[in-house]
């Protein structure tokens, strides 16, 4: 599902995404959409494999805040205000955390800072439950989740919070079993109980 473009970055590893609204399509994304620690995916022609990347922040843009201009005393009448749009935006923050692979009849993914700069105007869309999965594949489909440590220092003022979301979210789905399923759980586990020592402290 697409939720929108990339308008600007903050850095190599930190994209800023104009979400869609019903100026831009005529099924905009809703609010359950794009939620908090969604997986997506960033893509363009130019981009050799799909650069992907977890929402971290979210942002109301309105300039109209705090506008001093003269006010319409009712609502304007569509017809002779043709073109009196909407200019309030959803911004969302997006730290890349790998890229998908796409090698032949297999499709598995890198985690780690990608070297690929994504360019403006690159689509971003929703992961599905199998491009998740791809993602947490190595070229020889074991499971691998090397992005906790960079998520930790890329993922904003809330970065603690968004990996233990994006970790429990990823145990519950039951994507993986065995010794990966209990790796997800101690991974949870443990980053549990350093977000409650810091918060006491």
């Amino acid at each position: 599902m697409r939720l929108g473009k990339v308008v600007k970055s903050n850095s190599h590893c930190d994209y800023i995404v104009q979400l869609d609204d019903q100026m831009d399509v005529i099924d905009p994304p809703t609010a359950d959409d794009y939620g908090f620690g969604c997986f997506v995916k960033l893509e363009e022609p130019s981009l050799r494999h799909k650069a992907v990347g977890v929402i971290y922040n979210s942002q109301l843009f309105n300039p109209l805040f705090l506008s001093n201009g003269p006010r319409l005393s009712s609502e304007p009448d569509p017809m002779f205000t043709p073109d009196l749009i909407t200019e309030t935006r959803t911004l969302l923050g997006v730290a890349l955390i790998g890229y998908l692979i796409q090698d032949f009849d297999r499709t598995y993914g890198f985690h780690g800072i990608p070297r690929m700069v994504v360019p403006v105007n690159a689509a971003v869309s929703l992961m599905n439950r199998d491009e998740i999965y791809q993602f947490h594949l190595n070229e020889v489909g074991c499971p691998q989740f090397y992005y906790y440590s960079h998520l930790l220092k890329c993922g904003g003022g809330f970065a603690a919070q968004l990996t233990q979301q994006v970790l429990t979210e990823l145990a519950d789905s039951q994507l993986f079993s065995g010794a990966e399923q209990r790796a997800l759980e101690i991974l949870c586990k443990e980053l549990a109980w350093k977000n409650t020592m810091a918060a006491m402290r």
